[in-house]
């Protein structure tokens, strides 16, 4: 993946996002999106959390519910979202319908509690955007038709 917007202390403007990621990753960028808003009351918030090798991103939640990150990188972004271990039988049994690459994704994830983990989802290209957001979906369930 390509480089991420690293400098804590420069907040980057709309535009430089859009100069930084490319026209491609950020229309991919606005597609995630408009996914996650046709299920849930999204709220969008830009940060800079977990520290220097992550830089900005954005944030969604659905009201005070935290569903994913999304760091922006050359090229395309990396949704980072958390899956607990009550939303694992849920992700196993969506995992046939997502992608190889998502199903590494999962198998890669970052530990945490006794089987989830925290999923780094790389979206280089338009096929990426659906399983980003099926990803989401497995952590917190739609509250608007799927």
């Amino acid at each position: 993946m390509g480089e991420r917007m690293l400098d804590k202390s420069a907040v980057p403007t709309e535009p430089q996002i859009v100069a930084h990621m490319g026209e491609d990753a950020w229309g991919r960028l606005q597609a995630f999106e408009a996914a996650l808003d046709g299920v849930y009351d999204l709220q969008r918030e830009l940060r800079f959390p977990f520290g220097n090798s992550y830089g900005w991103g954005y944030k969604y939640q659905h009201k005070s519910a935290h569903l994913c990150y999304a760091f922006f990188e050359r090229g395309g972004f990396t949704v980072t979202v958390q899956i607990g271990d009550a939303q694992v039988p849920l992700l196993e049994a969506a995992l046939p319908e997502l992608s190889p690459k998502a199903r590494r994704a999962w198998d890669d994830r970052y530990p945490c509690g006794k089987q989830g983990g925290w999923v780094h989802y790389a979206v280089t290209c338009d096929a990426d955007v659906k399983d980003a957001a099926e990803l989401v979906q497995v952590r917190k369930k739609p509250v608007r038709g799927k």
